[in-house]
């Protein structure tokens, strides 16, 4: 089962989940976002996904903290671009020595999920400032205006654009926006929305354009992903997402 709350870093998500090795993997859906992840005291950090992908890790016990969109290069020290779809431990990224002594110092914690926040509000606290421009950018995507109308508004090149984005999310602005679009129509599917209705509030042009946009970026069919969610609501305890 996978619980969320906010964390004490704006924008963050804080979850923790446990896995049930009798139910299937449910696939994880890009959401634009970066996660610092502890696997049964283990560090990982998951990448921005431009696709859906099954977990296959072994661990029972997850804790993970879900940066905000364009968040986690600044507190990891990474750019995204380099993580794109990808799962990776924190020791390939960091000092194997440092990476491997955070680890044990969660672990050792009474809440590993509470040490892990704490851990990544410090390093925050340390870290460059949040960059307002970017947020703006998330801000307005994340509202559905389009890509032209959101750099004009933010004072860039549609070049410049592109490639503050890449570092920051892990890919160009149209992608962000079709992810976020696509979060939109999800959440409206998932509180009962009509398909067509969830389209059009959403931003997509019509069913058909929905429907397309979550065969591409999630595998699945819009009926298969509205019956899993309404299975998931019904058993919650089944779930044994990763992120």
């Amino acid at each position: 089962m996978c619980e969320e709350r906010p964390a004490l870093l704006t924008g963050a998500v804080l979850w923790t989940a446990g896995t049930d090795p009798t139910a299937p993997a449910r696939p994880v859906l890009p959401d634009g976002c970066m996660d610092l992840i502890w696997a049964d005291g283990r560090l990982l950090v998951a990448g921005p996904d431009t696709r859906a992908h099954v977990p296959t890790d072994t661990a029972v016990r997850y804790a993970g903290l879900r940066f905000a969109p364009g968040d986690a290069p600044r507190v990891l020290g990474v750019p995204a671009r380099a993580l794109r779809d990808r799962l990776v431990p924190l020791e390939e990224l960091w000092s194997g020595a440092e990476a491997r002594r955070t680890g044990e110092r969660i672990t050792e914690a009474p809440d590993p999920a509470a040490a892990l926040e704490e851990f990544v509000r410090l390093r925050a606290a340390d870290a460059p400032a949040p960059d307002p421009l970017l947020r703006a950018v998330v801000a307005s995507l994340a509202a559905g205006r389009p890509v032209a109308e959101t750099a004009d508004a933010v004072g860039l090149g549609a070049r410049q654009l592109h490639r503050r984005s890449l570092d920051a999310f892990g890919y160009g602005p149209k992608t962000l926006a079709r992810i976020l679009r696509l979060q939109r129509a999800l959440a409206l599917v998932r509180s009962g929305v009509p398909y067509a209705e969830a389209a059009t509030r959403a931003g997509c042009a019509d069913q058909a354009h929905l429907s397309r946009e979550v065969r591409s970026l999630t595998g699945t069919t819009l009926g298969a992903y509205a019956l899993s969610a309404n299975n998931d609501t019904a058993h919650p305890s089944g779930s044994n997402t990763t992120a």
